[in-house]
């Protein structure tokens, strides 16, 4: 009897971690143009169930993505946007010791009960969400290096426990979980294990020009290519520490259209390089700006 009942019982529990939503599929979405092998990573994610690893530039969409794909799927988006300073634990509980001492001093009926000292992480809201959600880990990088290792059973498990209150959080749902990463340093390999991975290549032109009618539907084309070329120069010229991504041309064709400068800004006569109108929204820094100037400089003697 003893046996029947604890195979029920993990039987409920598979079904209600693994079995119990829908099948889903992500197919891109109006707003995020998402590659044929984007798709397919996300959508191999979800059939086996893992975070999917997002690498890639800063500025390729990888934020974006969690964001698009939760809206196309109908799902809650959970945010956890990691700092250097940010532990594993914060992900799934604080126990905040200082105010229930205060409240005890003071006669707070409230000390009695340690439930309300406990402040649920985002690993605890997606564990316990009456509905599948998706969960965003945003630039895990960032934080120190035992930080995926401090959460792999979490990951693996989707389970954890709750020492002050004595007891076992364990996921309703499996949540879609998304994980991003600039590359800023290696991950463990038990964590990488864990997950499915896909690298976000920077787009080429065609896809670029996809990326920006989704952000500017009535751009003339002779503007567009105008700035792609002077961008994709911009990308090419060797030796940049900070190569502009996609934001940065976003950005910089919204001051070309706000600013209305004209074609001929943009172009040069003998096709020789030439500093581009509201270039710091291309290039981020000193060094990059510097060695520019001097390509240019160059440039201009040799003519």
């Amino acid at each position: 009897m003893f046996e029947n009942s604890l195979s029920e019982q993990l039987s409920s529990t598979y079904i209600n971690v693994y079995a119990d939503t829908a099948p889903m599929k992500f197919q891109g979405s109006d707003n995020y143009v998402a590659t044929q092998d984007l798709m397919l990573a996300v959508n191999a994610a979800i059939k086996l169930q893992r975070p999917l690893l997002v690498k890639g530039e800063p500025g390729t969409g990888k934020t974006m993505l969690a964001e698009e794909v939760a809206a196309a799927l109908n799902m809650p988006l959970l945010q956890w946007h990691i700092k250097s300073t940010t532990k594993a634990q914060q992900g799934l509980y604080e126990y905040d010791a200082v105010s229930r001492l205060r409240d005890s001093q003071l006669g707070d009926a409230r000390t009695q009960d340690i439930r309300n000292y406990i402040i649920q992480g985002v690993l605890w809201k997606a564990f316990t969400a009456d509905e599948p959600v998706a969960l965003l880990i945003d630039e895990i990088d960032k934080a120190d290096i035992e930080f995926p290792n401090d959460l792999l059973r979490e990951i693996d498990r989707m389970e954890f426990y709750c020492y002050e209150t004595h007891e076992m959080i364990r996921a309703k749902h499996r949540p879609l979980v998304f994980i991003t990463s600039n590359n800023e340093k290696e991950l463990p390999d038990a964590f990488l294990r864990r997950c499915f991975f896909h690298y976000i290549k920077f787009p080429e032109a065609d896809t670029m020009r996809q990326i920006v009618a989704v952000h500017f539907p009535t751009l003339k084309g002779d503007l567009l290519s105008a700035a792609m070329k002077t961008f994709y120069d911009v990308r090419s010229l060797p030796g940049l520490k900070k190569k502009p991504s996609t934001s940065e041309l976003i950005d910089w064709l919204k001051l070309l259209v706000a600013e209305d400068i004209p074609l001929e800004a943009l172009q040069s006569q003998d096709q020789k390089v030439s500093v581009p109108p509201l270039v710091g929204a291309l290039l981020k820094n000193e060094q990059d700006m510097s060695l520019f100037e001097k390509l240019v400089f160059m440039n201009q003697r040799n003519r």
